[in-house]
């Protein structure tokens, strides 16, 4: 069988322009199921069946392979079963009838209020870029922005005045979030104390958060300010921007929010997105009720 998966490979490399990696990684995906077709003394493709690959996929997770690596090796095996189909080497194609497997959801890292509290209480607001990070961390947390929103953030998409701010999402959409008193507080600070000096008139433009150059933030520089205050907090969980949206989520659902209104905040087009929140919140059920119940 060797020789179709030699067929096969050449196709991928001349007709289909893949590159080397990717046509090594289709070679040794492939090449694991003729090995273990071996085993059967099964020499021609019209031999594979159903019960075949099952039997394969099965081998693999007992060997400890994740669900990633079983898709990928999915993903290989029909492109090379979908080839013999098509070159009628095959009458009837195996692979038709096995499901994809599964991605495991990875449920993101969240913050408690108290972590969150104690990250938000490092920044040394007597200074000029201590009180920018402490409008920054307040931003983040009030708002569940992206980075890529928060560093776009202009001076006209503030609306303090209402309670909200104007965000430009993926594909540029636009949304209104709401903002609270604590966040709004500290960002009429930052403008009055701290932005009117990092402001270099030729640089800075409209953007509401800057650097020590007077130019927009960096997604690194976001990360970095991030970095420092969770560590100076003495967190040890894995902590990064986007955990902040994480667990502005998070916590609005564990208060009662609607599904609904907390998808809009997010700007995200699909409720099944926000949905993976609402198991983060089972998640922090099941361990309130193993912490305090006296039979947990």
């Amino acid at each position: 069988m060797n020789i179709f998966l030699k067929e096969y490979l050449s196709v991928l490399k001349l007709e289909k322009n893949l590159s080397e990696n990717t046509i090594q990684s289709y070679r040794n995906d492939i090449s694991s199921l003729l090995k273990f077709l071996e085993e059967d003394k099964i020499t021609d493709p019209s031999e594979i069946g159903y019960d075949n690959l099952i039997a394969f996929f099965k081998a693999l997770k007992n060997a400890g392979l994740n669900s990633r690596s079983a898709a990928r090796y999915y993903s290989s095996l029909k492109g090379f079963f979908n080839y013999l189909a098509v070159n009628k080497y095959i009458t009837a194609n195996p692979i038709e009838k096995v499901s994809t497997p599964k991605l495991a959801k990875n449920l993101p890292s969240v913050l408690s209020i108290n972590e969150v509290d104690a990250i938000l209480s490092k920044p040394d607001t007597s200074t000029m870029l201590g009180l920018r990070d402490k409008a920054v961390l307040e931003t983040f947390y009030a708002c569940g922005v992206r980075v890529s929103e928060l560093i776009n953030l202009k001076l006209s998409d503030l609306f303090l005045e209402e309670d909200v701010i104007r965000v430009f999402g993926k594909g540029s959409k636009e949304r209104i979030v709401p903002i609270g008193s604590s966040a709004i507080e500290w960002i009429n600070q930052y403008l009055k104390k701290s932005r009117i000096s990092l402001e270099k008139k030729s640089k800075s433009g409209n953007i509401l958060f800057l650097n020590n150059h007077g130019t927009k933030l960096s997604r690194m520089g976001i990360w970095k300010i991030v970095d420092r205050y969770v560590t100076e907090a003495g967190i040890q969980k894995e902590v990064h921007p986007h955990t902040f949206r994480h667990s502005f989520a998070t916590h609005l659902l564990e208060g009662g929010a609607d599904l609904r209104a907390v998808q809009e905040m997010l700007g995200h087009a699909d409720i099944s997105t926000t949905q993976i929140y609402t198991h983060i919140d089972r998640e922090y059920i099941k361990q309130v009720h193993k912490d305090f119940h006296p039979r947990g």
